[in-house]
């Protein structure tokens, strides 16, 4: 699609974010792609689909660009090389396939190819002779990934495709064949994208060894309670993960035979290969119901000699088919996987459902795939604060209609952001020298994208255009009270926009060095402050450059959606100051504030909690376990390691409840200092007016002296019956029930009692007593590991620090240092409690999304100015939103797109039942939304945003169950193909996703 005459906006309900959906005309070839372009198969034989396949990870054992490169010879491996010689080697034969999966590396090579090049793989893919599978940015984990940044990586990839080859570079199925474990979300949105299908390599193995044994490794994935056939997607777990079959691998990184077809040679071992190839084939066969299976021939980083692959495949499937004149009923094809899909879907047959996810992953019985849930916690923060960061910086993008020139500075991050979801950078389970790469290039985007702060914001501040325009300063180590600008200036302004779409109140806080200060909002008022001591651990942490050793508070009261304040903060004697020193005290008592406090014991313990009028008993302990150690050469020795959490014995070592402590106490917020022991400590605290608690942990330098790996847990204990139920949410949005010890779809024979209940927490896990009609909720700010191994109890591992490998691949221990010492981590856990019903559920919800898009803080230096002087050069106020959205209305996404378009996601943030009214269908106006513009048009688009959603078409299942009709006219209502939607209804947990033309004011 061309650029539209006017702004052209993105709007994306609880969708994807994708490029606008190119038609792409070559006049030199007819595209054929997609499944018009499938080889035929043979009716009545068996047909073997040869899918060629590379898998590249993006980063893991060496960095995304010695990957690419070909550089560090700790692995064989050079991206450049497999894509020139795989599309040197389809130019040869028509009939040769190949696939290709992760954008990052394609769209790395693509930029450095002449234009004759660049016409001959477009020929390809128009084609199908080269075909995009997946298309994200990167092959995402799915256990610690939240729902925004998967969206945002996926539509980035979709769109550099859909830019370059229009529909034939749009992927028709998931290709996720390494990610250790498959989350209900990711299915989900697959689907919402309009994918048909879904491949994967990994899951349970007693999972694995019941649906081969059952013929039910191929489903219908009823992906979403309250989407239905929205939802719902066609997966495959393959057969042998996603290698060819043992002894067929033609590669220079492999040593198995070739085939050599000479009668002469005394080595000629056709015969021997095409009867062991068979017997594998008919082996695979015996476990799906078709007549189609599909082989995976390829690994990590082959073909780099794609002639070697090719030539070996063109005699296995020549000699093997000629068996077919002797009665053979085996059919060898090169293929894809959408292909292999399309013969599938046309045998018309019913198939099995599937409603839960694929975790935890287990490879044998001590193996449990759940200890990268919590690794490298710190780079799990970070990946978190740069999607925060990435989504303030795409909205001040849009709403100050910055210029084509400054994407390159965006699309850093974007890219960043995309790299960072990759299954083995997110996840904590590369080398450590890798890591620091990925830190590095994420630093990098979000450096590039203070441009487009800084430039967004000084269109928008100056009253006059020839006054100076300030210089804005990120503080991304406030986490340690780290913070330059706070800390150095006696005058600084601190702007805190806001990025979600509904009016909050959040509390302010950054690291001072003064004793006095005075804050003034826009209209020159003086707000109440706190100055609250630094606890001293965190004054101590290796690396940390800062004299501070209080920190100042204050609240931004009714902060408007997508808009900012500015507060004039200034050192001041302390008769002009209107700041609370907080009160301290070592005595027990109440703690909170009027509506909501706990009570403690005579040592000050926590004891119980008062909230909603409701009291009820809830304590806290930390603790450990010791890392099991072995020799990794049978299951029974499996090592604890970056990807495996194996506990040396099932029952933590808890933490002495002796912990020092300090109250201090204020009209603003309330806090409880505790020292558990040298290398952990925590602060709990309690802001006025609001229902829950935060509590921010402090964890290292973890001692190995003794020798001994350790993973440090809270564990966080009530009164509640939870009957062995709890509840973990799924990539940050729908909530699935988990059951101790069990598992939905098969009976559960469970060696290690400790991973094996152990959950990939991205945003809660709760508990309900059904009786008593309680709820206990505990919300992160990062992916962690959690359970309930006890009734009544939560546990969230906070960090991990082993000295062996578990020999999966990293090749070495999870040993991070930092500044000469153990790594140290900190952040925060939010606890919620009371009545369950639909008050607590909202509650939660609404506090989820304020954790992840927390307000973000842009500082100033002033020590030229005062509050008069700066109020009349600089607006400090601004709103980007007409009217607040509804409560249960998210605005997802909102950003610059192709040429002058830009991008809008919105999204219902409930799920059905968890509210009488807000669970409800919705209704938003998108034409006067805005303050900055007006949406003059919509049109709708898929979640990925690279098909129109009038134009898309999904392959239809049926199932064997009557859930074939399930909830299938929900949307029918509100999914309105006209072309102009200015009227948006939303369905519990529906995204929708818009291009929309838009006039800016005064333009």
């Amino acid at each position: 699609m061309t650029a539209a005459p006017a702004w052209t906006l993105l709007v994306v309900c609880a969708a994807v974010t994708a490029s606008v959906p190119v038609q792409r005309n070559d006049p030199e070839t007819q595209e054929h792609c997609g499944y018009e372009s499938c080889p035929p198969i043979k009716d009545g034989m068996i047909n073997v689909h040869l899918v060629p396949h590379t898998h590249d990870d993006v980063g893991w054992l060496k960095t995304v660009d010695q990957y690419f490169f070909g550089q560090n010879n700790i692995q064989k491996a050079g991206v450049q090389y497999i894509l020139d010689t795989v599309v040197e080697e389809l130019q040869h034969d028509p009939k040769k396939r190949f696939i290709y999966v992760e954008t990052a590396f394609f769209w790395k090579w693509w930029n450095r190819q002449d234009d004759s090049h660049r016409h001959q793989v477009r020929k390809l893919v128009q084609q199908g002779r080269l075909e995009f599978i997946g298309g994200g940015w990167s092959m995402n984990d799915e256990a610690v990934t939240h729902y925004q940044s998967t969206i945002d990586q996926m539509t980035w990839g979709l769109r550099r495709l859909n830019d370059t080859f229009g529909k034939c570079g749009r992927p028709r199925v998931g290709w996720q064949i390494d990610p250790f474990g498959h989350s209900r979300e990711m299915a989900s949105i697959f689907a919402q994208m309009g994918y048909d299908g879904l491949f994967f390599g990994r899951l349970d193995y007693q999972d694995k060894m019941n649906r081969l044994s059952s013929k039910t490794a191929e489903m219908v994935w009823q992906a979403s309670d309250n989407l239905g056939k929205d939802a719902e997607l066609f997966t495959h777990a393959l057969y042998n993960h996603y290698s060819p079959p043992p002894g067929f691998c033609f590669d220079v990184l492999c040593d198995d035979e070739p085939i050599i077809d000479d009668k002469h040679s005394p080595d000629y071992n056709v015969d021997n290969r095409v009867e062991r190839f068979l017997a594998f084939v008919q082996n695979q066969t015996k476990r799906y119901v078709t007549k189609n299976i599909i082989l995976t021939m390829g690994g990590d980083f082959t073909y780099q000699d794609a002639k070697m692959w090719y030539s070996n495949l063109d005699k296995m499937i020549r000699y093997v088919n000629l068996r077919q004149a002797n009665g053979s009923n085996i059919n060898l094809l090169y293929s894809t996987p959408s292909c292999y899909l399309k013969a599938v879907n046309d045998a018309k047959l019913s198939w099995t459902t599937k409603q839960d996810d694929f975790f935890p992953y287990a490879s044998d019985s001590h193996a449990y795939w759940t200890g990268y849930y919590t690794s490298r916690p710190t780079i799990k923060y970070f990946e978190r604060l740069g999607n925060n960061y990435l989504q303030v910086c795409k909205q001040l993008y849009a709403l100050t209609d910055l210029g084509p020139e400054d994407q390159v500075d965006l699309n850093a991050l974007r890219e960043a952001m995309g790299v960072m979801q990759h299954h083995d950078a997110i996840t904590g389970t590369e080398k450590q020298k890798v890591a620091f790469d990925y830190a590095r290039i994420l630093s990098r985007g979000i450096a590039e994208c203070n441009i487009i702060t800084n430039t967004a914001v000084n269109k928008l501040v100056p009253l006059r255009k020839e006054y100076p325009t300030p210089v804005w300063e990120n503080c991304l180590k406030l986490n340690v009270s780290q913070c330059a600008p706070s800390e150095e200036s006696k005058n600084f302004v601190v702007t805190v926009y806001n990025p979600l779409a509904q009016v909050i109140s959040p509390y302010i806080r950054f690291p001072v060095t003064g004793s006095s200060y005075k804050v003034q909002d826009a209209k020159g008022n003086s707000l109440p402050t706190q100055l609250v001591p630094i606890p001293e651990p965190v004054q101590n942490i290796p690396g940390r450059m800062s004299q501070a050793t209080q920190e100042l508070v204050f609240r931004a009261v009714n902060l408007k959606p997508l808009g900012f304040q500015s507060y004039f903060v200034s050192q001041v004697k302390s008769e002009e100051s209107n700041t609370y020193i907080s009160d301290e005290s070592n005595a027990s008592g109440n703690f909170g504030h009027k509506t909501y406090y706990y009570t403690t014991n005579r040592r000050g313990v926590l004891k119980t909690l008062t909230t909603h009028g409701v009291k009820f008993q809830v304590a806290q302990a930390y603790g450990y376990y010791e890392g099991a150690v072995g020799d990794n050469e049978e299951a029974i020795n499996r090592s604890s390691g970056a990807y495996i959490f194996r506990p040396k014995s099932s029952t933590p070592k808890i933490m002495p409840n002796r912990s020092q402590f300090k109250t201090f106490k204020g009209p603003l917020v309330s806090e409880r200092h505790e020292v558990i022991n040298d290398w952990l400590s925590q602060v709990v605290r309690i802001y006025t007016d609001e229902q829950h608690t935060e509590v921010e942990w402090l964890v290292g330098p973890l001692p190995i002296k003794d020798g001994v790996g350790k993973e440090v847990i809270v564990k966080y204990m009530s009164e509640l019956s939870s009957k062995g139920k709890f509840y973990t949410d799924s990539n940050g949005r729908e909530l699935l029930e988990r059951t101790r010890n069990a598992r939905p779809t098969w009976h559960l024979k469970l060696e290690e009692p400790v991973a094996g209940n152990y959950y990939p927490i991205t945003s809660r896990i709760l508990l309900r007593d059904t009786d008593k009609k309680l709820e206990l909720a505990v919300l992160t700010d990062r992916a962690q590991g959690g359970s309930s191994l006890k009734d009544g109890e939560l546990e969230l591992m906070l960090h991990r620090r082993l000295l062996h490998d578990d020999a999966f691949g990293v090749g070495e221990a999870l040993n991070e240092t930092a500044f000469g010492k153990g790594l140290v981590a900190r952040g925060k856990h939010y606890l919620v409690g009371g009545p369950s019903g639909n008050v607590l559920t909202v509650y939660e919800r609404q506090l989820a999304q304020e954790k992840l898009l927390t307000p973000w803080l842009l500082f100033s230096r002033a020590d030229k100015y005062s509050f008069e002087s700066w109020s009349k050069t600089y607006r400090m106020e601004f709103d980007g939103v007409k009217m607040p959205l509804p409560a249960n209305v998210h605005l997802l996404t909102l950003e610059p797109w192709k040429g002058r378009s830009l991008l809008v996601r919105l999204e219902h943030i409930l799920e059905k039942g968890e509210d009488p009214k807000l669970s409800k269908s919705v209704t938003v106006s998108l034409k006067n939304l805005f303050a900055p513009f007006e949406i003059v048009s919509a049109r709708e688009t898929m979640l990925g945003a690279n098909e129109w959603k009038k134009d898309s078409s999904r392959l239809q299942w049926k199932t064997e169950s009557n859930s074939i009709d399930r909830h299938e006219d929900t949307h029918q209502g509100s999914l309105n193909h006209a072309e102009d939607i200015l009227s948006v209804t939303l369905e519990p947990m529906q995204i929708r996703t818009f291009v929309v033309e838009v006039k800016y004011a005064g333009k």
